[in-house]
């Protein structure tokens, strides 16, 4: 009998759909991509409004990405197995209360809980290609996803640049409720109008247990980050004590993923040179950029009587665009220059931009181009380099490894970013002068200069792993 069911549900045939539930899919991903960016221009000012330091404001973003680094992978095996439909129009309905949650946050913690139920939203990508494949032939479905990605971009844009009129404008809490009425209004007619896809059988588990310990051990490393350095920092027994939890949750996480039938994470991947080479490299590219991520906000929104430009929230937003666009771009660069040169040509091409920059930065930063072009400079060399990782990756392990191999990347690439917007902060909380209350110039030349050595330390990675394969 289950026989039977099985063979039924794999024999039904996908029922072709036109272009307008694909319009509405990508309106979707549009309100998503808005949603996610809004953040990062108006740092400066959620600090202000809610009384944070700059290593507290970090987590802003970083809970957003670390949910949707646990949640990705998941929400791809949940709409293979269950429906791409069905997943998505569920995990909807999650953003959509982190969205509202964070519209109506008094204060951090509760800001904090709407930017983990926001992360969520990372899934929605796998999903929506999961129900192109399904509903579309297969030349169709390539320019579909390219339409949903380039809209989901392109909606990272439209929150850099409208964060901070919504936000002078009106409050910080519309940045968060518009986007996410967006997202209630748009679901429905996603759900409506695009057919059901009919679930994958599989006899394989979620690893549930998994997942929530890697959840558990990333957000209590980035927690005790935040409160070792915050407010001349934590006794020395309680951050051996936070050491020892967080060891004891990856020791666990490790052990789990090891004997567990469908691993969230296979490990034994970890255990080929091209997998973590490339994962050594991503990291240290990705920590190297996130810190550039997050203090160039910063120093935009420091007051113009001092080292600063007194930047609003507006200001910023346009003076980080262009960063993005060259972000976007190297997406598609960072492969083809992966296919003729090689990905370790493209890493150090692009570790020796980046860290020529921010040396260079840590000097002059006196006039609002500065910064502004080391943020298109580090962003496209940072996007080409973890790009091309991603695509030598890709071509270089067996056909049936690369879901699991470019998922160990792109969760490597977020705990990088993530990692290294959380030491920026705590660069910045370290340097604060004790009469003014804000970062000293030191502390933001100290960040520069640090982010420019350890993108340099890539280089020595790509030395070390190239004596090891040739070993």
């Amino acid at each position: 009998m289950s026989t039977t069911s099985v063979d039924e549900t794999v024999a039904v045939p996908p029922v072709r759909v036109g272009w307008l539930p694909i319009t509405a899919l990508g309106i979707l991903a549009l309100a998503l991509g808005t949603l996610q960016s809004v953040v990062e221009p108006a740092l400066p000012l959620l600090q202000r409004e809610l009384g944070v330091s700059p290593a507290e404001g970090a987590l802003i973003g970083n809970t957003l990405l670390i949910t949707g680094a646990v949640v990705t992978p998941v929400a791809g095996a949940l709409g293979d197995r269950y429906g791409g439909k069905r997943v998505l129009v569920r995990l909807m309905a999650v953003v959509s209360m982190g969205g509202l949650s964070a519209a109506l946050a008094p204060n951090l913690p509760v800001l904090l809980f709407g930017q983990v139920l926001q992360g969520v939203m990372v899934g929605a990508l796998p999903l929506s290609f999961i129900l192109v494949r399904k509903h579309l032939t297969t030349g169709q479905s390539q320019a579909a996803i390219g339409v949903v990605v380039a809209l989901f971009t392109g909606g990272s844009m439209v929150g850099m640049l409208f964060a901070g009129p919504i936000a002078e404008g009106l409050s910080w809490q519309w940045m968060f409720a518009l986007p996410t009425i967006a997202i209630i209004v748009t679901t429905p007619v996603v759900s409506l109008l695009m057919p059901h896809d009919p679930p994958m059988p599989s006899d394989s588990r979620i690893d549930w247990p998994g997942t929530v310990l890697l959840s558990a051990t990333l957000l209590t490393f980035m927690l005790g980050l935040v409160t070792v350095t915050r407010d001349g920092g934590l006794p020395p027994l309680t951050v051996v004590a936070l050491a020892v939890v967080v060891a004891a949750l990856a020791a666990g996480w490790v052990v789990v993923e090891r004997r567990a039938a469908s691993p969230m994470v296979d490990l034994r991947m970890l255990a080929k040179p091209t997998v973590w080479n490339a994962c050594a490299l991503t990291f240290v590219i990705s920590a190297g950029s996130g810190m550039v991520l997050f203090l160039l906000p910063q120093l935009f929104a420091a007051p113009a009587d001092g080292y600063g430009f007194g930047a609003d929230t507006t200001d910023i937003g346009l003076f980080l665009l262009p960063g993005a666009i060259a972000g976007a771009v190297s997406d598609s660069v960072g492969g083809i220059a992966a296919r003729r040169f090689g990905p370790r040509a493209v890493v150090v091409v692009g570790t020796v931009v980046t860290a020529a920059t921010m040396i260079a930065l840590a000097s002059l930063h006196t006039a609002e181009w500065q910064p502004a072009l080391a943020k298109v400079l580090t962003a496209f060399a940072a996007g080409a380099g973890t790009t091309a990782l991603l695509a030598g990756t890709a071509t270089a392990v067996e056909t049936k490894d690369i879901g699991v191999a470019t998922s160990l990347l792109v969760v490597t690439r977020v705990i990088g970013v993530a990692l290294g917007a959380q030491v920026a902060g705590a660069i910045l909380d370290a340097g604060v002068d004790p009469v003014t209350g804000l970062p000293a110039e030191s502390a933001f030349v100290t960040g520069f200069a640090v982010s420019g050595l350890v993108t340099a330390s890539s280089l020595l990675v790509v030395r070390l792993t190239r004596k090891g394969v040739r070993a």
